[in-house]
């Protein structure tokens, strides 16, 4: 008796034309690619299953319109021959799905408009989180000017640098704002050193460098610093002539001729009038 294979391929049936041909009186499509003026409109609208050929024309028409746009009722039926009534139900249909969305709002001019939101998929909107948000560009800060130039001393000697250095870092505790750092110490050691030159006391340059602060806080201390020891240097000494040295006093000792005291360079000898007394004599 004869056995069935089951793994053998089963016999091709013969196909009657007209049935069971996948295109046979169905749709073909002859497509070509967009590459300018297209919208993609999703199957959800364009095979949505409640809503009326109308409305999905509709909607289909406003997805490609440009921003701004009029789309109420008298400009739609203006454009397409169905009438006012017909197309505001269908308007009534893409908002009852979601396709539309109208919302009040205000004008700059304190006018109450009203706005159609076209919405390619419905519950979709640009406030939800899955939406990139616009990424803000981080604002480089700007380079700090350098500080003005401040006097130069005469001579810049090392002990008079360190004077001015001390002088400005104990500013901070007569006015905390000014609180310097390093490199602005550096830069106006010069400066303070210049009027320190000048015969003007520590506590001088001290009383003109922190009186009469603006109230509010300093946004750069070393700036105002730097200009005041220029703005208000003061004018050099001055000229002063050297004062003769002091009469040196010899010490006393005794005439030879007469035992009286007088003062001499050398030890021994007469006094002035005895030497008067021998050139007569002589």
């Amino acid at each position: 008796m004869d056995t069935q294979n089951p793994s053998a391929p089963p016999r091709a049936q013969s196909r009657i034309a007209g049935k069971n041909h996948p295109h046979a009186g169905g749709l073909l499509h002859d497509n070509a690619r967009h590459t300018t003026r297209f919208t993609v409109i999703g199957n959800h609208l364009a095979q949505h299953p409640e809503l009326s050929g109308l409305a999905i024309g509709l909607g289909v028409y406003i997805q490609s319109l440009p921003t701004g746009a009029r789309v109420d009722i008298k400009t739609l039926a203006a454009r397409f021959p169905e009438g006012t009534t017909r197309i505001a139900a269908a308007l009534r249909e893409l908002e009852a799905h979601g396709y539309l969305r109208r919302e009040r709002q205000r004008t700059p001019a304190g006018r109450i408009v009203t706005r159609t939101i076209s919405c390619n998929q419905p519950g979709h909107r640009r406030t939800q989180d899955h939406q990139a948000a616009p990424t803000r560009r981080k604002r480089t800060p700007a380079p700090r000017k350098p500080l003005p130039a401040v006097p130069q001393p005469a001579c810049p000697a090392p002990a008079l640098l360190q004077t001015a250095t001390e002088l400005l870092a104990d500013l901070r505790r007569h006015d905390t704002r000014l609180l310097l750092s390093e490199q602005d110490a550096a830069h106006l050691a010069p400066g303070v050193a210049a009027w320190l030159e000048r015969d003007v006391g520590p506590t001088a340059v001290r009383h003109t460098l922190t009186t009469d602060l603006p109230p509010e806080p300093l946004c750069r201390p070393a700036a105002l610093l730097a200009h005041r020891l220029t703005a208000q240097l003061p004018p050099p000494p001055p000229f002063r002539a050297l004062a003769p040295p002091p009469d040196v006093r010899h010490p006393l000792q005794t005439c030879d001729g007469c035992d009286r005291a007088f003062r001499a360079s050398e030890p021994g000898g007469c006094c002035r009038d005895c030497r008067s007394d021998l050139l007569e004599a002589a």
